[in-house]
């Protein structure tokens, strides 16, 4: 799974970005101000760097500089509001690779990003947009359809966004919070059990006749979808 880092300081702008990504089988991280993506682009590898310029303590110069002295050949996609001229060829003369200006279109950031990830031999897995496989266990994410060992699972419409968000990030435990801010749109509100109850629901559909299981808890963390 390709991994990208998103550095915004409008929140709203960050999580649709992020939450549009995710859907498209990227795993994303945010960071909300200049320290933050500073110390993200300096420490962690990614495959692709959204950018924005005006950020809070650290610009998107200055770490579009700390990103290319660490990495050369990784793509940065400048996504900002400001648009004129000398804010581009300065982006472009620090190594960014392209200039998006809000207000913009995802399905274009999306097709530029693709368009990068290839030149830089990270292309992505294109069944991964349309078909999601751990073990035995397949979603089909047009027809949202479930099968595991060839037998077709029945799944209402939550349990299916369930399912697919813990396929997405196969291996990887989501915790109660993203579930809940993902699957429901809501704040997590620990005085509910809805999660475990669709999480109950999820293993006695998905896992209950088959002797390999493949949904599991993480105590105290949340949950995770992977062969074991």
């Amino acid at each position: 799974m390709q991994r990208i880092l998103i550095v915004e300081d409008e929140v709203k702008v960050a999580n649709a970005v992020k939450k549009g990504l995710e859907e498209n089988g990227f795993e994303v991280e945010v960071a909300y101000d200049g320290r933050m993506g500073k110390s993200l682009a300096a420490g962690q590898d990614f495959d692709l760097v959204i950018l924005d310029l005006n950020l809070p303590y650290n610009n998107g110069y200055e770490i579009c500089e700390v990103i290319r002295r660490r990495n050369s050949k990784v793509p940065v996609i400048m996504l900002t509001a400001l648009g004129g001229m000398d804010d581009k060829m300065q982006a472009f003369e620090l190594g960014a690779d392209d200039y998006l200006v809000k207000p913009f279109d995802f399905r274009e950031l999306l097709a530029r990003i693709r368009v990068f990830l290839k030149r830089a031999g990270a292309d992505v897995v294109p069944d991964q947009r349309f078909k999601l496989v751990i073990a035995d266990l397949e979603i089909d994410r047009e027809r949202k359809e479930v099968w595991r060992s060839g037998k077709k699972i029945p799944l209402t419409a939550k349990e299916f966004q369930l399912l697919e968000l813990l396929a997405l990030h196969k291996g990887k435990v989501i915790s109660k919070t993203t579930i809940a801010e993902r699957v429901w749109n809501i704040d997590f509100d620990t005085g509910t059990n809805v999660i475990e109850v669709y999480i109950n629901f999820l293993r006695k559909k998905i896992d209950k006749d088959f002797d390999r299981k493949l949904l599991h808890t993480k105590t105290g963390m949340g949950y995770y979808l992977a062969e074991e």
